[in-house]
């Protein structure tokens, strides 16, 4: 199978424009915000701690995973189309567990760090040093890359044959996984 097919959110072309601008004005939002959090810690020195590094860090990867599958639905809806190619769909679902395995991530990062500066205020800074913070999320960052892959590698290996019609806005697992023809025990597991 070459290409996929995505839902609508409406058969209507007004409600399809509605959708658009919606989805436009939440992500417009959504990266004003993030990239005002980006600015004002990039700038500010007193705020290059560990704490706001992680921050920054989540904003980046929150625009990120935005970025994945929101455009596309605009698009779609703006230009009355439903289609996605094969290769779209794979990039999409990497990019959509990376970026969401790699939030994770950062936030359990982010909870490592508050208690190491409440319970060991004198040795935080030893302790949560700038290379510490680099290396936590460096880590992080190939262990989503990894388990992506492993996502990736486990569905699209899969055979497409019945239908290509998704019942999402963006393409998933869970949905390649029930388009699939042939036996996905082991990748549901």
């Amino acid at each position: 199978m070459t290409e996929f097919f995505l839902q609508e959110f409406s058969e209507s072309r007004e409600l399809q424009i509605l959708h658009f601008a919606i989805f436009l004005t939440g992500y417009l939002a959504a990266l004003m915000g993030n990239l005002l959090v980006i600015t004002a810690i990039s700038l500010d020195h007193h705020l290059h701690a560990p704490m706001f590094f992680f921050l920054m860090n989540l904003s980046i990867l929150d625009l990120r995973s935005i970025s994945v599958t929101v455009p596309k639905s605009m698009v779609n809806s703006l230009l009355n189309t439903r289609l996605i190619s094969n290769s779209g769909c794979v990039a999409q679902v990497f990019l959509f567990v990376f970026f969401a395995t790699a939030n994770f991530t950062c936030l359990t990062v982010m909870a490592y760090d508050r208690p190491v500066a409440i319970c060991k205020p004198l040795n935080y800074k030893t302790t949560m040093s700038m290379r510490a913070c680099f290396q936590m999320e460096t880590i992080g960052w190939i262990f989503a890359i990894l388990y992506s892959a492993l996502h990736i590698g486990n569905t699209f290996r899969l055979l497409f044959c019945q239908s290509n019609i998704i019942n999402k806005f963006f393409c998933d697992v869970p949905s390649q996984l029930k388009l699939s023809s042939s036996d996905s025990h082991i990748s549901e597991v």
